[in-house]
């Protein structure tokens, strides 16, 4: 009988991607989330949209019903983990779920401060059988949140000093996320996905310029960027979460690459000038 996989965070970067190839696949896939008819709108209507909320506790039994895998994405705004994201983990046990691939970040099982560790732990107090994926930052993150940067300012805003960072495409973290979730042998696993070339900011704004025939330059500077945030209407959390994971750049931990995307797609990672020449109308 096919497995019954639910995907959270199905409207964002990651999940849009899962969500499709895991339909590529044939596989039984439900999207929980909070406005199932907006999202489909998003992810189109043959896809089957699940009213689910981390928030909103009566959704859980009806989202978790009969299934199997869970792919977990935690929303951005939510930080505070025991009173946000573990009740929807006590539910997701109950329900009985054999198997959660958790969207992790890099460097999680030794930076105590991001919900990503909390959120790992947690799942390990559990007993559910996990796959963590350590995933370096999202190349997508610089066509999403930081856009209007890039597009009206020429500008790349974020505090991380020279550190250098080892971007990661979305799509190829999708591409590991569905192998993990139809195949055996990824339980009580961790991959830290990268890309395969580490680049400071300073780089990637020449890679920026050369693509987009435009001048686009970086900005390190904390304090503009928690101002600019902050007036952009984010959550005070929500920064101090972003400003901790750069923080972990700055200080030259994100800059490790490794070859677990590699391996587990069978070729070489998405390159960040392949990405920015794929995504470029996003910033002319």
């Amino acid at each position: 009988m096919m497995q019954k996989i639910l995907v959270t965070g199905a409207t964002g970067n990651v999940g849009q991607e899962v969500v499709h190839l895991l339909l590529l696949q044939n596989c039984h896939v439900c999207a929980g989330v909070r406005n199932p008819l907006k999202a489909k709108q998003i992810l189109g209507s043959n896809v089957q949209c699940i009213p689910f909320d981390f928030t909103n506790p009566d959704t859980f039994t009806k989202a978790f019903k009969e299934v199997d895998k869970l792919f977990l994405v935690r929303p951005p705004a939510l930080a505070n983990v025991r009173q946000q994201i573990a009740p929807a983990l006590n539910a997701a046990k109950l329900a009985g779920v054999e198997h959660i691939v958790f969207l992790s970040l890099l460097g999680a099982e030794r930076n105590s401060f991001v919900p990503h560790s909390k959120i790992e732990r947690y799942i390990d107090q559990l007993g559910i059988p996990a796959t963590f994926l350590r995933c370096s930052f999202f190349m997508q993150n610089l066509n999403t949140t930081h856009r209007e940067d890039i597009k009206t300012r020429g500008e790349l805003l974020m505090p991380t000093g020279n550190g250098k960072t080892s971007f990661i495409d979305v799509r190829d973290i999708a591409a590991v996320a569905v192998r993990t979730l139809i195949e055996d042998g990824h339980q009580s696993r961790a991959y830290t996905l990268t890309g395969k070339e580490a680049l400071t900011y300073y780089d990637v704004a020449d890679i920026f310029t050369s693509v987009l025939g435009k001048p686009i330059r970086y900005n390190p500077s904390l304090l503009k960027f928690v101002q600019q945030t902050h007036s952009s209407g984010l959550p005070i959390d929500f920064i101090f979460v972003m400003v901790a994971i750069y923080t972990t750049a700055r200080l030259g931990l994100a800059g490790l690459i490794t070859s677990d995307t590699e391996q587990l797609l069978n070729r070489s990672p998405i390159t960040i000038r392949q990405y920015i020449e794929d995504y470029a109308e996003c910033w002319l």
